[in-house]
């Protein structure tokens, strides 16, 4: 018994269900012990950029070869796959049960949303954006898509450089930035359960659950396809790389109610990392890559959940989708997952800039705003597995995948 309640999956969850048992409790006043909340959040999204950076260019800066060239292209094949069969499973599901159907209204989109949306950029400028002027601006507002670009050029410089010159100086640098950021997180998640525990009872207590029955269908539809999307992921896993699925769920606890929790795959990112090198047997070059770039870029929850937006809001208002118009909108989806913030917020400016792009009515909004955190829950938890799985796929396909470390015959070394 004590050896299981020093599980910090097993502290996590339960502080999770004690805090929003407080939150009911005490109704609005839990709000006051938000901020205790707010600092986990914070501590956490402090060391993101660092982390990423390092990440990256040390595992293009340590690649060997043609080693490079094929890592990026596994990585960024297996995430273009993944994403594209949540927006068609998000498509079917949307089709068949018409979560739009029907709905009655009981709130309107806020006009500063709305005015946000209309000064969206287009897919052009969008593509743009993804390349910065200004390195330490991007850092500085953490602009992950810059950034990540940023790392991967610097990674490519510092290989050829290191491979002519043999100074592994900077290269060791990173490494070494790495190894301290990780320890810095590891101090961070000792207060994990207590940071859970502030946060669920403030939405507990502010926000309550009553407001999900206006929103059943949409969740219902959102939860369908995360559900039909890991059983899918988790069948190309096993069907590739031939590893006990059974022994997943015990590996991926601690992430998952992280992920859940926080609603934030940014936060969720030093767990998932340590996860796949030590529980899972992923190399860590291939970790560092893969699951650096599908922080920002591997984000299938969000695509799911868009395209059920873009579903939802067209049957809310009697709007007829034709191929053209879906097509753009599982574009749209699948661009804005490589684009939109990791972090918890960002959800109404995307389904006021979906409307808009795509014609559709905005008088749905305000619901799917009101229930987001719902929503959230499901499109982080298919996030941070759905990175996880293609990392051991891309691993595999490397033969860098250890099998003694995923069966438990041996430990990997601790990052």
């Amino acid at each position: 018994m004590k050896r299981a309640l020093k599980s910090p999956a097993l502290q996590i969850g339960l502080a999770a269900l004690l805090g929003i048992a407080f939150g009911l409790v005490l109704g609005d006043a839990a709000a006051a012990i938000a901020f205790v909340g707010d600092i986990f959040i914070r501590l956490i999204q402090m060391s993101i950029v660092p982390l990423v950076m390092s990440s990256i260019i040390f595992a293009i800066g340590s690649l060997r070869g043609s080693g490079m060239g094929r890592l990026a292209t596994r990585t960024f094949a297996w995430m273009l796959v993944f994403a594209a069969v949540a927006a068609v499973v998000a498509w079917i599901i949307g089709s068949v049960l018409q979560p739009g159907s029907g709905v009655d209204f009981s709130g309107a989109v806020d006009p500063s949303l709305e005015d946000a949306a209309g000064e969206a950029l287009g897919w052009q400028d969008t593509i743009v954006g993804f390349v910065s002027t200004n390195i330490f601006d991007a850092m500085s507002g953490a602009a992950m898509v810059p950034i990540i670009v940023f790392s991967l050029l610097f990674g490519a410089a510092l290989n050829v450089y290191v491979t002519a010159s043999g100074n592994r100086l900077v290269l060791d640098f990173f490494d070494q930035i790495q190894q301290v950021v990780l320890t810095m997180i590891r101090f961070v998640m000792l207060i994990a359960p207590i940071g859970v525990f502030c946060l669920l009872a403030d939405l507990a207590g502010t926000v309550g659950f009553g407001v999900v029955i206006g929103g059943l269908g949409y969740l219902g539809s959102t939860l369908l396809g995360v559900l039909v999307l890991l059983i899918l992921f988790v069948a190309v896993v096993w069907a590739r790389t031939r590893v006990n699925i059974a022994l997943l769920p015990a590996k991926l606890a601690q992430q998952t109610l992280i992920a859940v929790t926080t609603t934030s795959s940014a936060v969720t990112y030093p767990t998932v990392l340590k996860t796949a090198i030590e529980k899972i047997g992923v190399d860590r070059t291939v970790a560092n890559f893969t699951l650096s770039v599908g922080l920002t870029m591997g984000s299938y929850g969000a695509v799911l959940n868009y395209v059920i937006v873009v579903m939802f809001l067209a049957q809310s208002g009697g709007v007829h989708l034709d191929a053209g118009t879906l097509l753009l909108g599982m574009g749209l989806a699948i661009l804005l997952n490589m684009g939109t913030i990791t972090v918890p917020g960002g959800f109404p400016v995307v389904a006021t800039f979906l409307a808009t792009s795509l014609g559709l009515p905005f008088e749905g909004v305000g619901l799917l705003i009101a229930v987001d955190w719902f929503a959230g829950v499901l499109r982080t938890f298919l996030n941070v597995n759905g990175d996880t799985f293609v990392a051991m796929l891309v691993a595999d396909d490397r033969k860098e995948l250890d099998r003694d470390v995923y069966e438990g015959r041996v430990r990997a070394l601790a990052v």
